[in-house]
C-alpha cells in the first residue's frame, strides 16, 4: 500500500513538473514572440517609416538648377554650410556671389539682411553683374541710395517655394513688386532673369541665384 502511495506521489510530482515546464516554455515563446515583434516594429516597422519620412523630407525642396554645380561641395560656402548662417553671411562664404556681397556691403545692408526673418533673396550671380557695363556698375556701386533701391528690389519679405513662383507677384523691400513664372524648375523673374540655382537655404532666407540684375 505504501509503495502504491509513493508511486502515486511521484507520478503527481512528475506531472506537475511537466506542467510547469510546459508553462515556462509557453512563456518563453510568448516573450520571444514579443521581443521579435518589438524588434520588427523598431527595426523594420517604425524605423522604416521614420526613414521613409526622413528621405521624403530630404527629397523635398532640394536646390535645383545647372549652376548649383558651381557651389562648393563642402565648407561654409556649401549648401550645408550656408544653411547655418544668416543670408548676408552665407553669401559672403559663397564665391558665386562675391560681387553681390560687395554691393550689399557698399549699401550697408548686411545687418538688415542678416537680421530679417523668413525672406527670399533673388541673388544675382557674379556673371549677372559682369553683364553690366563696367562704368555703369561702378556708378551704381558709388551711389548708395540707388544701390539700396536695386538690392532691396531683390528681396521679398517671406520665404517662397518653387510652387509659389509658378505665377507670382510679390512685393519687395524696395516697395515695387517682382513677378515670377515657372515651368517645372525653369523659373523666370521679371520676364528676363533666369533662376540658375534655386531653393538655396540659409538660416533666415531662401535664395534663388539668378543670371541678371533686376532693376526696379
Amino acid at each position: 500500500m505504501r509503495t502504491k502511495r509513493t508511486a502515486g506521489i511521484l507520478a503527481g510530482v512528475a506531472a506537475t513538473a511537466m506542467l510547469l515546464g510546459a508553462c515556462d516554455t509557453a512563456g518563453d515563446e510568448e516573450t520571444a514572440s514579443g521581443d521579435a515583434s518589438a524588434e520588427t516594429d523598431n527595426g523594420t516597422g517604425e524605423g522604416d517609416a521614420r526613414q521613409g519620412a526622413d528621405e521624403g523630407a530630404g527629397a523635398t525642396g532640394q536646390p535645383f538648377g545647372a549652376a548649383c554645380d558651381a557651389v562648393p561641395e563642402d565648407g561654409d560656402g556649401s549648401f550645408d554650410g550656408m544653411a547655418q548662417d544668416p543670408v548676408a553671411t552665407a553669401a559672403s562664404n559663397n564665391p558665386v556671389l562675391s560681387t553681390l556681397v560687395t554691393a550689399v556691403g557698399e549699401a550697408e545692408l548686411v545687418d538688415t539682411l542678416n537680421g530679417a526673418e523668413d525672406i527670399t533673396v533673388f541673388a544675382p550671380a557674379n556673371d549677372a553683374f559682369e553683364a553690366i557695363p563696367s562704368e555703369d556698375l561702378d556708378a551704381l556701386l558709388a551711389d548708395q541710395e540707388a544701390l539700396t533701391d536695386v538690392l532691396t528690389y531683390h528681396v521679398v519679405d517671406e520665404r517662397l517655394t518653387l510652387d509659389d513662383l509658378g505665377d507670382g507677384e510679390f512685393e519687395t523691400l524696395q516697395g515695387s513688386s517682382v513677378q515670377t513664372t515657372a515651368d517645372g524648375e525653369n523659373v523666370t523673374v521679371d520676364g528676363d532673369a533666369q533662376v540658375v540655382c534655386g531653393n538655396v537655404q540659409t538660416a533666415n532666407a531662401t535664395v534663388y541665384i539668378i543670371d541678371a540684375v533686376l532693376m526696379p
